[in-house]
């Protein structure tokens, strides 16, 4: 519980916990050295995918953690994503990947909203799970998403803890019953849909841009391309007191600048392009005209270095030697550098060249502060990483500009403008469904209102609780029922046979979970007395009915709804204004309203009023599968009566729906 309190603090961070089952009693010493073999065989096997990826903030960590109450000792990591939300469900992919390839590992993983796994899954979690019983549920294993399931019923299944189970508990319920806690297919669907695509998608997720940097980052960024990261979250992040380290550049000079390609991650391209940002005119950083056809590339640049700049300001002076000398003395770097050949990382490139040479230096950075990992006193910070490369690493500024005229092209970077089509495409994505399609010309005239009022049927006929509404899955489910006289009687029970003296109407919450289901309303044991308790109660209501209808008929509310009788007189002639409709209001006031048309009238003109924007009509009409065409035309509607809602106006695509509909 503290470890979650503590994780809830930090934002955007996920937490990954990896146990050994079965989980049997062993020496601490000896279940301590087995779990750090682990970790060393993890990193290693899943170095080829986890050594190019760049990581926004932190990257993906294993270390030994010791038990502590009932949490046995396991192996542990701690990664802060902060913006870019795919460095999370990379990590899903790579535990995922890793209790697959180690069937005896169990893995949990959450971040600081708790199970968000279950969030991704949300649609279709059976109805007894919730973030009160969901603690040490769900858990990766043999590369398979698991939940823990409760008893339904006490005594149902012994091997299932009433509360929510302790690790232990759920680590040996995990080796016994594998098999039946195995999580639902649509469950599994959902969250793996979010991963969909690895490691390929990780190429997908890059993107190289042209900049113009001085020689010295240019030199960096071909040994540590990660860097490029904390170079743009320092720009990004930037303080007025970081800016004054950059009013005179002192480590990366504007003069020494060149032309090169920088690989981004699309979160990092996007922070850094879509900051505004002028330099200061002591710092020697100039941009061109806007209309240069390289003034991207100069902006961009000018950015990083600035980035870099602070970075490099932070450290001090004088930091230990010790952390300049990389550790492939170690006795695991011979079997990480095999484990690299044997997956193809160095993509058949020759041995010694420049960029078989490149690969390598990310390898031994990627073994070092991942594998090999030093003591936090001797970790590197980024900045003194920088300058402890600039010091080590000789760089040619004219050799460099030689490679100017042979770089890649850029990536295309239309990505960053979203069409509301793509962007309609994106939420369905997101929401787990396929895109509607799209309804044509025909169609609208076509358009059957009547799924409209029947959707609305449904929805209203559904199970709702202080939780929420419950929106209908399955058109097919038969809708709920109601007995009004088993409800009444079951208020005079609990009310007594005197309800007027009672001074609350509240209920408790056990007795609104009684009146969920019909079973637990017993219409056979009523009583004389009771019968007449419930005879007398529907009278009363009755009664009041009555007085409500007499005040309102003297107001001008009838005036707000269509009444069959005004619709009889729309269909004769379709140049009625609305003073012919108030005219004739009086004559039917008594006349029963079409409840259909004026719930697809306020819904339509509901939907018209958004302009195609987010809003209650669209929302609850989109969740319950129903798609409107669009309203080619949006001029302000006229209003026809005092009424909220307005019919819409007879030269739209709303208005012609709404017409053939009555």
């Amino acid at each position: 519980m503290e470890e979650n309190k503590k994780l809830a603090i930090v934002e955007d961070t996920v937490k990954y916990c990896l146990f050994l089952i079965p989980d049997e009693p062993r020496d601490p010493e000896k279940h301590k050295e087995i779990l750090q073999k682990y970790i060393e065989r993890i990193m290693i096997q899943f170095a080829p995918v986890l050594v190019p990826y760049i990581w926004q903030n932190q990257s993906f960590n294993l270390k030994y953690k010791p038990g502590k109450r009932d949490v046995p000792a396991h192996m542990f990591g701690v990664t802060k994503f902060g913006d870019n939300i795919e460095d999370e469900w990379f990590i899903v992919y790579v535990v995922k990947q890793i209790t697959k390839e180690f069937p005896e590992l169990v893995a949990r993983i959450e971040d600081n909203d708790g199970e968000f796994l279950l969030i991704e899954a949300a649609d279709f979690l059976p109805k007894w799970l919730d973030p009160d019983n969901s603690t040490n549920r769900v858990f990766f294993h043999h590369g398979e998403l698991c939940i823990i399931p409760a008893p339904r019923k006490p005594g149902a299944a012994s091997w299932l803890p009433t509360t929510p189970p302790t690790i232990p508990q759920a680590l040996n319920i995990i080796s016994t019953h594998s098999e039946k806690i195995l999580a639902s297919e649509s469950i599994r669907a959902a969250v793996n849909r979010r991963i969909r695509g690895y490691p390929e998608k990780i190429q997908a997720s890059l993107h190289q841009a042209h900049c113009f940097l001085p020689a010295g980052i240019v030199a960096v960024l071909k040994q540590r391309p990660r860097l490029v990261a904390a170079g743009v979250q320092a720009f990004y992040l930037r303080d007025p007191v970081d800016l004054r380290a950059c009013r005179l550049f002192k480590i990366f000079l504007p003069e020494t600048r060149i032309m090169t390609s920088v690989t981004f991650t699309k979160c990092l391209y996007a922070q850094l392009v879509q900051q505004r940002f002028v330099p200061d005119r002591r710092s020697g950083y100039k941009l061109p005209p806007p209309s240069h056809p390289q003034y991207r590339a100069h902006e961009l640049g000018m950015k990083l270095a600035h980035g870099f700049e602070i970075l490099c300001s932070k450290c001090s002076p004088h930091f230990s030697d010790s952390k300049k000398s990389l550790m492939t003395n170690s006795p695991l770097w011979a079997g990480f550098l095999e484990s690299l050949k044997k997956n193809d990382y160095f993509k058949g490139l020759i041995e010694g060249s420049a960029q078989y040479q490149e690969r390598l230096e990310m390898a031994k950075n990627y073994f070092q502060f991942s594998v090999n990992q030093p003591e936090s006193s001797l970790a590197m910070s980024p900045g003194e990483e920088i300058l402890t490369l600039l010091q080590t690493i000789p760089f040619d500024i004219e050799e460099l500009k030689k490679e100017e005229a042979n770089l890649p092209p850029e990536d295309d970077d239309q990505w960053l403008d979203l069409s509301p089509h793509q962007l309609d495409q994106l939420l369905q994505e997101a929401a787990g469904k396929k895109e509607p399609e799209p309804i044509s010309k025909g169609e609208k005239e076509n358009y059957d209102l009547t799924q409209v009022s029947e959707s609305m049927r449904a929805f209203i006929s559904k199970v709702s609780t202080h939780k929420g509404a419950e929106l209908p899955r399955e058109p097919s489910e038969a809708p709920i029922t109601f007995d009004a006289d088993s409800f009444l009687n079951y208020f005079d029970k609990i009310l007594g046979p005197r309800p007027h003296e009672s001074d609350s109407d509240d209920l408790d919450e056990d007795d609104f979970e009684c009146l969920e289901s019909d079973d637990d309303l017993d219409l056979e044991t009523q009583e004389p007395g009771e019968e007449a308790s419930v005879k007398g109660t529907l009278d009363d209501l009755q009664s009041y009915m009555a007085q409500m209808d007499q005040e309102l008929a003297h107001t001008s509310i009838g005036k707000s709804f269509t009444t069959q009788k005004q619709m009889e007189a729309l269909s004769q002639t379709t140049n009625n204004n609305s003073d012919e409709e108030d005219s004739g209001a009086g004559e039917s006031i008594m006349t029963p309203v079409d409840v259909d048309l004026n719930l697809v009238s306020n819904i339509l003109e509901s939907y018209s009023s958004q302009a195609g924007l987010a809003g209650p009509a669209s929302n609850l009409l989109q969740s319950m599968g129903v798609q409107l065409p669009d309203n080619t035309d949006h001029r302000p509607t006229t209003p026809k009566s005092e009424n909220h809602w307005k019919v819409p106006t007879r030269n739209n695509v709303m208005y012609r729906l709404w017409e053939r509909s009555c």
